[in-house]
């Protein structure tokens, strides 16, 4: 008798990565972030202005005091927080290795 995936393999809500059976969990894919088009007010925020603004919108769906429709815009303009803060990282990684390229070549 074959088993279905739930059967199979139960999600711990504690866990629901299934690392701690499986060892360290594999990093979530990094979808490129210069391909997504910002709306204007988040693509102008700073790096601070944009984690803030997350860890609001973060503070208010754990509170679960909205509705399924305010929830998932919430869900959406998160998303697109979180991607204006990775580029805000993916450009400071960027200047970090270019610094140091340009200083071992200068050595």
């Amino acid at each position: 008798m074959t088993q279905s995936p739930a059967e199979a393999s139960p999600v711990d809500p504690a866990d629901p990565t299934g690392a701690a059976e499986d060892g360290p969990a594999q990093a979530p894919e990094v979808t490129p972030t210069e391909d997504v088009q910002l709306p204007p007010d988040i693509a102008e925020l700073s790096y601070e202005a944009a984690r803030d603004q997350l860890v609001e919108v973060v503070r208010r769906l754990e509170s679960g005091q909205g509705g399924l429709e305010d929830s998932i815009g919430l869900w959406e303009r998160g998303e697109m927080l979180a991607r204006r803060c990775q580029q805000w990282l993916d450009g400071a990684r960027e200047r970090l290795d270019e610094a140091v390229s340009a200083r071992r070549q200068a050595d």
